[in-house]
């Protein structure tokens, strides 16, 4: 997981426990779910957060910041038109440096415009 600002990016994975079956089973019946993080850090009189270091993030149904509702990008990606191919670009391009950066530019302005719906 890595912090831009005061947002943070990172891979999910559903593990199949008990758990993991129930929130998989609550997003594909189209539940909204949120995450909520974990961590140490200090903290100064004014509440101001520094050195934060994430320890683990939860899966909840109220998180406590506002925005904190992942947003589906593998599964957006092959809901998309042309998604599949985008896919299987990535997958071709693994050898080939020059083509993984052009290709890693094009898939961070699909994230952007996933952010701004």
């Amino acid at each position: 997981m890595e912090m831009q600002e005061s947002n943070g990016y990172g891979k999910l994975k559903l593990l199949d426990t008990p758990m993991g079956n129930i929130a998989k089973t609550l997003l594909t019946s189209g539940a909204k779910l949120g995450v909520s993080s974990r961590g140490s850090g200090n903290v100064n009189e004014s509440g101001r957060v520094s050195d934060f270091d994430i320890v683990t993030v939860d899966i909840v149904a109220q998180p406590s910041a506002p925005d904190a509702y992942p947003k589906a990008i593998r599964e957006s990606l092959f809901n998309m038109q042309g998604g599949g191919v985008i896919h299987e670009l990535a997958e071709a391009v693994t050898h080939d440096k020059g083509a993984q950066k052009h290709l890693s530019r094009e898939i961070l302005n699909f994230i952007r415009e996933l952010n701004l719906k």
